[in-house]
């Protein structure tokens, strides 16, 4: 499976100008391509609407927090989004290509699996960024 460059150029720009709050990636063509770029204002709310019911889709999302110390501090979050209507052969092609996918987006700190909404909900993510 073929990564376009501009899911890496893009990821950069998240990563070091935090220019975006996320991306979502998707195969079309045998190559993971760019679907859409969620700006700095974005919501974790406008992330979650991104994700189409029946198709798998890779992630990436910038998590700022406070920690109990007082703390701001961010995490970069993959998550690889798997819903159980979605064909079996697309589940496969996703699930096949996600950690070579991965590799090629240095600075990820979690990743997260989900087959439905509540497996990423705002409480999991900020239970898993602490």
């Amino acid at each position: 499976m073929a990564v376009h460059d501009d899911c890496k150029l893009k990821f950069q720009e998240l990563k070091s100008r935090r220019i975006y709050r996320y991306i979502v990636f998707k195969i079309e063509e045998q190559q993971v391509v760019v679907e859409k770029l969620g700006g700095p204002t974005a919501s974790y709310e406008d992330f979650m609407a991104c994700f189409p019911p029946n198709e798998c889709r890779y992630a990436v999302y910038d998590f700022d927090f406070t920690t109990n110390e007082n703390c701001q501090k961010s995490k970069i979050f993959f998550v690889a989004w798997s819903p159980d209507s979605s064909k079996v052969r697309m589940k496969m092609v996703y699930a096949s290509s996600k950690d070579r996918f991965k590799r090629e987006l240095d600075g990820i700190q979690v990743d997260m699996q989900a087959t439905d909404t509540s497996e990423m909900s705002l409480d999991l993510v900020k239970a898993r960024a602490m």
